[in-house]
């Protein structure tokens, strides 16, 4: 690269489009680099997820988000992010994914799986879904083992274990269900997570009328082709099974993270180190925004209340700049 960008983002997500319209208010110059397609992990949620907030809540740079629903939908979140990419003319790279980001006089050097690039300063918003925590039990590796859900369609007349307690777990097994799957829930605890207020007392109706059976206080112990062994109360039980639907949670690239230098929490949440009122790392003008902040609590940040991240971000650097 022959010349020096302001801001180099990484992640095009919600929150990394909305670090790119504040960049582009200020004139400073910048590029978001995406791995995946644009928001790419909303494109990779269920096709039918609805989601918490209300359109206006998941708004960026100013533009509206008109939906039909009380609660917009995947399809109608891609249609408005890829609306607000275009309409605001952002600077954006798909399909390239940064490998390295290093100091070097003053400048960050971003190396990526097509280009290298230097920027004065660096703004990770890489969120959280690309790492499934894993179960850690013999035949998790096995390909009937899920950790992402796209279409119930595909599970019909299937066997299906759901692993999990809160909202996606109640989605596949109630999707999962209504297209003809055979059902059961195992949930650690002695009761359903944090779910979604409408879907809940449909999931509870469903497991007390038996259509989709429970297993509280229990966990997976071992997976084989054609069955699955479930430690409950009671004792060990074996399942004839075809597809673990592990909707066991997901996790930032903490190796990437550690990789370029940013500090974690020695604790069991990994809380990436920044500074609250600037979002600004343990790094100089390297910074962090979105869900990424919340380390191994990801139901902390979401889209609605992480927005305001990218304003944060601009505001320090142009302060910065002035000062200099």
């Amino acid at each position: 690269m022959d010349h020096t960008l302001d801001i180099l983002i990484v992640g095009g997500g919600p929150i990394g489009l909305a670090c790119g319209l504040e960049a582009k208010k200020t004139g400073l110059t910048y590029l978001i680099v995406e791995k995946g397609t644009l928001v790419n992990s909303l494109f990779n949620y269920p096709l039918h997820m609805t989601f918490f907030s209300t359109s206006d809540r998941l708004e960026i740079g100013g533009y509206p988000f008109p939906s039909i629903h009380a609660k917009p939908n995947r399809n109608e979140a891609l249609e408005y992010y890829r609306r607000v990419a275009d309409t605001g003319a952002l600077h954006l790279n798909l399909f390239e994914e940064v490998t390295e980001i290093v100091q070097q006089e003053g400048l960050y050097l971003i190396s990526t799986s097509k280009a290298s690039y230097r920027a004065k300063h660096v703004i990770i918003a890489t969120g959280f879904y690309d790492i499934p925590n894993k179960l850690g039990i013999p035949g998790e590796e096995l390909d009937k083992v899920r950790h992402y859900y796209y279409d119930p369609h595909f599970y019909y007349k299937q066997k299906v274990v759901v692993i999990g307690a809160n909202n996606s777990s109640a989605d596949v097994a109630l999707e999962t269900w209504r297209k003809g799957a055979e059902v059961t829930m195992v949930v650690r605890d002695g009761e359903l997570g944090r779910i979604k207020y409408w879907t809940k007392p449909d999931l509870e109706n469903r497991i007390a009328e038996g259509c989709i059976k429970a297993y509280f206080n229990s966990h997976l112990t071992e997976v084989r082709e054609n069955e699955v062994d479930i430690q409950t109360p009671e004792g060990t039980i074996t399942l004839a099974n075809d597809y673990v639907m592990a909707m066991t949670g997901y996790q930032p690239n903490f190796a990437f993270l550690e990789k370029v230098g940013v500090k974690l929490s020695d604790d069991v949440y990994r809380h990436p180190f920044h500074n609250p009122e600037t979002m600004e790392t343990n790094l100089p003008r390297l910074y962090l925004a979105g869900v990424v902040c919340g380390g191994m609590e990801t139901h902390v940040w979401f889209i609605e209340n992480s927005r305001e991240h990218a304003v944060k971000i601009l505001k320090h650097i142009v302060e910065e700049q002035i000062k200099t």
